[in-house]
């Protein structure tokens, strides 16, 4: 019991400098930037997936909690936003490095996340191409009360403290969840969903906690699961981002149909990958 609290503390403590230096940048943007310089920002899109896909690969989940902070104040379009998502790599290249897997197939599985992350950014962003990103940095901060007139060292750190109890309380809710079903219930029900694989793994991988990423990878690593399972919950996990997009962007509707993007991506994508019979 104390090390699931424990271990929600921590998970939430390693993300409060990538919040705070999130917050920082949208507040120096509304008080330093020029209206004319904001709308070049937000308009300049054309390679917003690239660098999206590319930069969510990275270890840990601190990048897609950036980018679901910008998106939510409309600086980047929700095609760059699915693709940090579809992209990140959470606790997925750790665990492959640790294990010793090949440096070729750690290449390939990022490569295909980041590949897929890519173009489904820009089909999304082709679809929402009428979408209107402006500037409602200002707005937003007035709605928030975020104390702007205090500095923008004041505001980030109080906008960083709300948005770290709100992930407190739901990671340990999660702990809590996982520990009382156990890893082990987890894992030998997805090795034996036949069909129904691809569904469950996308599933799984949308749990905003880094267990996601280790059941489903430790799997995979004990040939109980195809490649093409092993991403479809891979490509849905994009560590806490999910929760932070439920928190910070208020259009409800919006939030929901790209959770369903993001999962209906993952099935797709890894069934495909079987039915194609691509191997690494």
């Amino acid at each position: 019991m104390l090390d699931i609290i424990l271990d929600a503390f921590l998970d939430v403590l390693k993300l409060i400098p990538f919040l705070f230096v999130a917050f920082l940048i949208l507040e120096y943007i509304e008080h330093k930037m020029s209206d004319k310089n904001i709308k070049l920002l937000v308009n300049n899109k054309r390679i917003g997936p690239i660098i999206g896909g590319v930069l969510g690969a990275f270890p840990q989940c601190g990048f897609s909690v950036m980018v679901t902070r910008f998106f939510s104040s409309r600086v980047i379009t929700i095609g760059t936003l699915i693709a940090v998502y579809l992209s990140t790599s959470d606790e997925m290249l750790p665990i492959l490095i640790s294990k010793g897997v090949n440096v070729l197939t750690i290449i390939k599985i990022i490569g295909i996340k980041v590949l897929v992350g890519i173009i489904s950014g820009y089909l999304i962003d082709l679809i929402y191409r009428k979408n209107k990103y402006h500037d409602e940095i200002h707005d937003m901060c007035e709605a928030s009360s975020c104390h702007c007139e205090k500095g923008i060292f004041y505001s980030s750190f109080r906008h960083t403290l709300n948005i770290c109890v709100y992930l407190l309380i739901t990671t340990l809710i999660i702990n809590f969840v996982i520990y009382f079903v156990g890893e082990d219930k987890i894992s030998n029900f997805l090795s034996h969903s036949n069909g129904f694989v691809y569904f469950i793994s996308s599933l799984i991988g949308l749990i905003p906690n880094c267990a996601s990423s280790v059941i489903i990878t430790e799997i995979y690593l004990a040939n109980m699961i195809s490649l093409g399972t092993l991403l479809s919950g891979l490509l849905t996990g994009s560590g806490v981002g999910i929760l932070i997009l439920f928190k910070t962007n208020k259009n409800l509707k919006e939030n929901i149909i790209i959770l369903l993007m993001i999962y209906f991506i993952g099935v797709i994508v890894g069934y495909l990958i079987d039915l194609i019979g691509i191997t690494v």
